[in-house]
């Protein structure tokens, strides 16, 4: 009974961020069909499950707040953030963790679909990708801001942006700029500050790197092993001293044999032996995770040809498990120059749990069910998943016991056998199958109506 009530004031809080009172109902069913363990959640299995005496009727109804209702992704995903801000312990470490999704698709007529690298691939094919910032500690990560990347070929086509909806002032924006303007709305709304964390997609630009200092927010950063650095053995010629009273007095960097940045790879290969280490970060598993790095402090050398000065030293930190012919991981950190090789990857591995998330939302609430081709119902079902996904985290962290066990031995099978048992007879028209897999939530328990088959739900 416990998780049922806290489930009810989860959602009067968030439903109050809806704008009008009419849209609650809409946005707790949408919400509990998330979270009931059927394969596909999609609207029209979501109508089916919920209410399958009306499929038609509430179809139509989560359709309309799921594609049409024009409530702020924004504010629910604030209320989110401050339902689970209490049971994350940033205190014991604060991370942002920046990333992107791909969710594969047939045709070309939703919303941001082009022919684009998709991680759940591992190749170019034609998907979606959106940009998220999640908030971590050691204890768990919630996605704090979500958005749709929009290639230049959609972003410029009039006719499929107004078939689609897409907002009028969504310009082009790479994908390292829209988590730049994701952070600085983060550091706008007073989120906790944390060390950003991302892979090679964003590590490898200059411009977001640049912009992560101007922000005056810590990082660590992948990048990849063509990367340009200067070494302290290594640096870039002075500006050409003046040799007469004409002309401007030189103020540029000089490069020269000698007096060229090496790649990361290079510098990684001259490290002599006793420069590495063996540093475990986690369990894994069966076994706990570890290899072989090294770390030391660098200089970028990117497009510094223009500069007067080299750039602030910052750490390069290196991964080069002893199985391997050669290094396959590179980070850029501008953290303290005190900070422990054993620290620095903490650090960085923590971007481990963003993989998580993912995985949870795709599989556990349907992330990537949905079906609809315009901008407002894709970002609307992302933010009813995020919420759905966030009370099941709140759950785990909050349950006795927690911080003795991993967070994902907290399966979700006690919330739903306690939703189960504590959900009224009479809010269920229908007996759905025990699920195959761990779930956030079962069905509500069936009313004695529910025997008779019932067209359109499941047997």
């Amino acid at each position: 009974m416990a998780n049922r009530d806290e489930f009810e004031r989860y959602m009067d809080m968030l439903c109050g961020r809806l704008g009008h009172a009419d849209r609650r109902s809409g946005f707790v069913e949408y919400s509990r069909g998330l979270m009931l363990p059927i394969e596909r959640k999609s609207i029209e299995p979501l109508a089916a499950h919920t209410d399958p005496w009306h499929v038609s009727a509430k179809h139509q109804s989560l359709h309309h707040m799921v594609a049409k209702s024009d409530w702020s992704d924004e504010a629910v995903l604030d209320g989110v953030w401050d339902w689970v801000d209490p049971a994350l312990g940033l205190e014991k470490g604060s991370y942002w963790i920046v990333d992107d999704t791909g969710f594969p698709k047939s045709g070309r007529h939703s919303v941001g679909v082009a022919r684009q690298y998709c991680g759940q691939l591992g190749k170019q094919d034609n998907c979606q990708v959106a940009v998220s910032l999640s908030l971590a500690s050691p204890e768990g990560s919630l996605p704090i801001a979500f958005r749709l990347y929009l290639p230049e070929e959609w972003a410029t086509d009039k006719a499929r942006r107004q078939k689609t909806g897409v907002p009028k002032d969504i310009p082009f924006a790479t994908k390292p700029d829209i988590a730049l303007t994701q952070i600085r709305t983060a550091q706008a709304l007073g989120v906790p500050a944390g060390i950003v964390l991302a892979d090679a997609g964003y590590g490898n630009s200059l411009d977001f790197r640049e912009g992560l200092g101007a922000l005056a927010l810590s990082y660590c950063v992948g990048v990849q092993s063509n990367t340009g650095v200067w070494t302290k053995e290594r640096m870039p010629l002075p500006p050409k001293p003046r040799t007469s009273i004409r002309g401007r007095e030189a103020t540029r960097l000089r490069r020269a044999p000698g007096h060229v940045p090496l790649s990361v790879k290079e510098v990684a290969c001259q490290l002599p032996a006793r420069a590495w280490r063996t540093v475990t970060w986690r369990p894994g598993t069966n076994a706990k995770l570890s290899s072989r790095f090294a770390a030391l402090r660098v200089r970028a050398a990117h497009r510094d040809w223009h500069r007067c000065a080299p750039r602030e030293e910052e750490w390069l930190l290196i991964d080069w498990p002893r199985t391997e012919s050669e290094p396959v991981h590179y980070w850029l950190a501008n953290l303290p120059a005190t900070t422990t090789l054993r620290a620095l990857v903490n650090t960085a591995m923590m971007r481990w749990r963003i993989e998580r998330d993912y995985q949870e939302l795709k599989q556990e609430f349907g992330l990537s069910h949905y079906e609809g081709r315009g901008w407002r119902g894709f970002h609307h079902h992302a933010t009813l998943c995020i919420a759905a996904y966030g009370f099941l985290l709140a759950s785990r962290l909050k349950a006795p016991g927690h911080g003795k066990k991993k967070l994902g031995s907290i399966t979700s099978v006690s919330l739903t056998q306690s939703l189960h048992a504590a959900w009224p007879q009479e809010e269920c028209s229908v007996t759905f199958p025990t699920p195959s897999r761990p779930c956030a939530f079962s069905s509500p328990a069936p009313s004695s109506r529910s025997s008779t088959a019932v067209p359109g739900a499941s047997p």
